[in-house]
């Protein structure tokens, strides 16, 4: 074993680097090829074909992208200066005028899953000169550049009046990147091949990478160890060890920006799935009260709940943004398991009894959520909160979790994973905790409809605060008031892992993203 890997080595570093090919197992399927359709695992791969204005680091932080500068003229204007030397996969150079066209589009995109909340602030886009970008906005919106990179740039040319078929088929996917559009097999592959004369300074080592689709997680680790992909993602716990003990592959493995939250319906005046604990109905609505939000938050053993029921694959949070990420603030202590001070707080609340509720969860969004939901639903009965625990398929869960009873959440409380795309904490407080308002984009994923001016006002002021320290000082206030208020309880950052053949080295990124061009053959 050890000679074969050893001899992978030699020929990953020997090869010329036009006889490479890379193949990553993936376990989400890409559904659509058209960059302005939001949809992580679409994102991933259009990430080589499209670049945007702004790249994001590691930690999601932004840095230079087809843009080398960007100013706040004032607090409604912002200049992007191109990159020089930037030409689409057809030749032809990129303008101003596609990166115009590229941000409309963006912005006026419909369907489900669309970039258009992170461009609501943009009323206008306009072209200043040869290498430069004017965007006007209704407001000040210093997080721009954070929003900006989901939004890929595609040749205005190709893309005018294009639609999926179009960018599945090839003749819409013109991007600036170092790899090109090949190949879309749905619900199979991706194929993707280099672009020589991409503008970069390091030339790719992959001359074809491709994405195949393989959702089981045990045909994904079987595929790697026999040699049939290079690298694959989303390596769950319980099979981790098959990948670290082999001698032809190594796991890496970080933490991720996702965060697995408890919603609690706080809106309603009586719940929907939630009674005395002799089964008669509620006469008011418990998790109103702020004791009651903090006993079950006491009563989650966060710990236990990342090291036995993901089996190590996630880290407690104390949180919305984990380390390293923007607002993340490093004062906030960890959350105390104290089943005691949860059953102290229950009778100080009127509950000395407790009471029984339903928590809903998804079954199938990553490795060990159902397993954690029944977890968590012991801890909260161990406390006096009978619980009985529901999982769901996951679109039938955010079917229901969104649009439920009357067109509203309906679920009392409900666990699931997010995440910004933006990896910044005020835009996930915006879409988790932000009292919802549909014409601002505010609140769109807020699951137990919570409302707290003081935060809003905090992420307003964020909003209009454009010295980056300044705004990061008041992001970790919102995080701290956040966690005072129990209005949502973080519970645990969820881990990306990746198996990779030996003689690979691989840069995680915090939205697990797998990315060819952070993948090389080890020194």
């Amino acid at each position: 074993m050890r000679g074969s890997a050893l001899l992978l080595a030699a020929l990953l570093l020997a090869a010329p680097a036009a006889a490479q090919e890379l193949r990553i197992g993936m376990k989400a399927a890409v559904d659509g090829s058209d960059p302005h359709q939001s949809y992580s695992p679409n994102r991933n791969v259009q990430l080589h074909v499209y670049e945007p204005l702004v790249f994001q680091d590691p930690q999601l932080r932004p840095v230079p992208g087809l843009a080398t500068a960007w100013r706040p003229v004032d607090e409604t204007t912002w200049e992007f200066t191109l990159r020089e030397g930037v030409r689409f996969h057809d030749g032809t150079k990129l303008t101003p005028a596609d990166v115009v066209f590229s941000i409309r589009r963006a912005k006026d995109a419909v369907g489900l899953r669309t970039y258009a909340p992170l461009l609501r602030a943009v009323t206008v886009a306009e072209v200043v000169d040869g290498r430069t970008v004017r965007l006007r906005t209704r407001g000040p919106a210093p997080m721009l550049p954070s929003g900006l990179a989901s939004v890929g740039i595609v040749s205005a040319a190709a893309a005018v009046d294009a639609g999926e078929t179009e960018f599945n088929g090839g003749r819409a996917a013109i991007g600036t990147g170092p790899y090109r559009w090949v190949r879309f097999s749905p619900g199979a592959s991706v194929v993707l091949d280099r672009m020589p004369s991409h503008w970069g300074t390091e030339r790719e080592p992959w001359e074809r990478v491709t994405y195949r689709f393989i959702p089981n997680d045990s045909a994904r680790v079987a595929a790697l160890l026999a040699g049939d992909v290079e690298v694959i993602d989303a390596v769950p716990a319980t099979l981790q060890a098959r990948v670290q003990e082999d001698a032809r592959t190594r796991l890496v493995a970080d933490t991720s920006a996702f965060n697995f939250y408890l919603f609690l319906d706080t809106h309603r005046e009586r719940p929907l799935h939630a009674t005395r604990i002799d089964g008669q109905p509620l006469d008011r609505n418990p998790l109103r009260d702020i004791r009651v939000r903090r006993a079950i938050s006491h009563a989650l053993n966060r710990p236990a709940l990342a090291e036995r029921a993901m089996q190590g694959g996630a880290v407690a949070s104390n949180q919305i943004a984990p380390p390293g990420f923007i607002g993340h603030d490093p004062e906030i202590p960890p959350v105390a398991y104290d089943p005691a001070l949860s059953r102290r707080l229950l009778a100080e609340a009127g509950w000395p009894q407790g009471f029984a509720m339903t928590i809903h969860c998804t079954g199938d969004r990553f490795p060990g959520d159902a397993r954690s939901c029944q977890a968590m639903g012991q801890m909260l009965t161990a406390v006096g909160i009978k619980t009985a625990v529901e999982t769901l398929p996951a679109a039938i869960f955010f079917r229901r979790a969104t649009n439920g009873a009357n067109g509203e959440p309906e679920f009392t409380a409900s666990a699931n994973m997010f995440a910004s795309t933006t990896g910044v904490a005020a835009e996930g407080m915006t879409s988790i905790l932000r009292t919802p308002d549909l014409v601002q984009g505010h609140g769109a994923s807020n699951r137990g409809r919570w409302s707290d001016p003081a935060l809003d006002a905090l992420l307003a002021r964020i909003e209009a605060t454009f010295d980056d320290a300044a705004r990061e000082a008041l992001m970790r206030e919102a995080a701290r008031r956040v966690m005072a208020e129990a209005g949502v309880l973080p519970v645990f950052y969820v881990k990306a892992a990746w198996g990779l053949q030996r003689g690979l080295t691989l840069v995680p990124r915090g939205d697990q993203y797998t990315m060819a061009t952070l993948i090389r053959a080890a020194p």
